[in-house]
């Protein structure tokens, strides 16, 4: 008999523990806890607190009590009509308020990480401005480059030109010193030559003259 008691009562224990639901003291100041559904039980709690969440393991319409256990483990009944299937105004307030320290928070976490971010962007902003002018600056350096090295290929044109010419002209002077040298050969040859030839009519003419000058012989026998 009273194994059958102890299995009932292990049924009744999981049949209840399988239905249990969540539910909330309504706004009352305090609800007794009794050990039996009705007011002839013997009083285990003097007051539950109103807002208090409960686990209630079994409701009886018949009786009008509801068999709850409390956060602590306690379990005994209580009037149905004291329970609530949504928190009381004073919890809804209270979760309405830590949500919206919450929101609060994330909020200014959000500030917090959007004032960073603008932080960034506007450095980002700032480089970006910096290398568009280094970039501009760069352009305009290599538009510069690229003048100086069409003039430079301009100039070594020019130059391989004048050299060319420079050149020519070496040759030709070259030349005109050596025409001029033997121009001058020839002069001082021709002088010698001259010179020879002058003298050579002098020795002529001293050895003519003496002859066709009459003698004075001849000038006392005509």
């Amino acid at each position: 008999m009273i194994a059958r008691l102890i299995f009932s009562l292990f049924l009744f224990v999981s049949a209840s523990n399988a239905g249990a639901q969540t539910a909330y003291i309504d706004d009352t100041l305090l609800v007794p806890l009794r050990s039996g559904p009705g007011t002839s039980f013997r009083i285990i709690h003097k007051g539950i607190k109103s807002g208090l969440k409960l686990e209630v393991l079994e409701k009886n319409p018949d009786t009008g009590y509801s068999f709850v256990r409390t956060p602590g483990g306690l379990e005994g009944y209580l009037p149905t009509r004291y329970l609530s299937n949504e928190p009381i105004a004073k919890v809804k307030l209270a979760q309405a308020n830590e949500q919206l320290r919450q929101v609060t928070e994330e909020n200014k976490s959000l500030k917090t990480k959007l004032n960073t971010v603008q932080k960034e962007l506007d450095a980002l902003s700032k480089t970006h401005q910096q290398t568009s002018a280094v970039l501009e600056k760069n352009v305009q350096e290599l538009g510069h480059i690229k003048n100086i090295s069409a003039n430079a290929v301009n100039l070594d044109l020019k130059n391989r030109e004048l050299r060319e010419s420079n050149e020519q002209l070496r040759n030709e002077l070259e030349l005109l010193q050596v025409e001029n040298i033997r121009l001058k050969d020839r002069s001082e040859s021709n002088m010698m030559l001259m010179g020879g030839g002058l003298v050579t009519l002098g020795v002529i003419l001293a050895l003519l003259i003496p002859l066709l000058k009459p003698s004075k012989k001849n000038d006392s026998w005509a």
